[in-house]
């Protein structure tokens, strides 16, 4: 039988995947209206205020004075770059296509920590990196090109954002452990949101729309920043605290799985045999590489 533990850690894990596949539907319906940087802008922003009085709460003001400079600094990387860069792309690209980029976290992160930290990588999980890599040329290759669209930007330019905003994840992650102690979750969540919005305000305010958006764009940007960022950390924190970080981080996996449907549900986007294919290479190198599937003996 399931025992109430397993069946608490199932239940925060698709909630969680289903959380932060909406992330891509919610950031393209705000950055339609508002624009990229005003919308990764308001939605840190929104996350911090939503973060900061549990944090108080909490009592961890003292933590986060004390190491303020590295969480800010962190947050920056974390999320203002990597949530401007996302908003731009859903803009030129499907939210799927996004979402299926966004798996290869772990993947670029393997990268890092080999370059940065020494953290060599075994036979298995550099057999993982090669897939991995692969797939994300195959998708690249067969979707994005560089002659504009409808919207009057190359898809290519979407799909390195994405690519980008990976490699901004996987460098905050190799940041973090080695520059930032061991801190409350919640103190580096609220601090990170912290450092991204003061990252972000001014050039969101030179990028900011000509007209008032509209109430649906607000509502996404809500939905966004308190949801999607504010109770989604939270959320991730427990399921690392109660099932462990690399059970935790194949809810990477899973998110591509939730923000196609809704893609397909909600926005009318078309998914085609070739990423789904080139998706499931992606996870299968990604989950070598990180050491959550390995080659027998390896």
């Amino acid at each position: 039988m399931t025992s109430p533990h397993a069946k608490g850690w199932l239940a925060d894990f698709l909630i969680l995947a289903a959380i932060w596949g909406s992330s891509f539907l919610f950031m393209r319906l705000a950055a339609v209206e508002l624009g990229a940087l005003p919308t990764a802008a308001i939605r840190v922003a929104i996350a911090s205020l939503f973060l900061l009085p549990l944090m108080l709460a909490k009592g961890h003001w003292g933590a986060l004075r004390q190491h303020w400079k590295p969480v800010l600094f962190v947050g920056v990387l974390n999320s203002g770059v990597p949530f401007a860069l996302y908003s731009f792309a859903v803009m030129h690209i499907t939210t799927g296509f996004s979402s299926i980029l966004n798996a290869t976290v772990p993947l670029f992160g393997a990268v890092v920590a080999w370059v940065w930290l020494g953290d060599k990588p075994s036979l298995s999980r550099t057999l993982g990196l090669a897939i991995g890599f692969g797939g994300v040329v195959l998708l690249a290759g067969g979707q994005a090109s560089f002659k504009p669209n409808a919207s009057g930007i190359a898809p290519a330019w979407a799909v390195l954002a994405c690519l980008a905003a990976t490699t901004c994840y996987a460098l905050a992650a190799s940041f973090t452990k080695k520059h930032i102690p061991s801190l409350p979750p919640l103190v580096t969540a609220t601090g990170s949101q912290i450092g991204a919005t003061l990252a972000l305000a001014l050039p969101a305010l030179w990028f900011s729309p000509d007209h008032w958006p509209s109430a649906s764009a607000w509502g996404a940007l809500l939905v966004v920043g308190v949801m999607c960022t504010g109770v989604a950390y939270i959320l991730y924190f427990k399921l690392i605290e109660n099932s462990g970080p690399a059970r935790a981080l194949t809810v990477t996996f899973l998110v591509p799985v939730f923000a196609i449907a809704y893609g397909v549900l909600f926005l009318g986007e078309s998914v085609t045999a070739w990423m789904l294919l080139c998706g499931a290479v992606i996870l299968l190198g990604t989950s070598l590489s990180s050491g959550l599937v390995k080659l027998p003996g390896r």
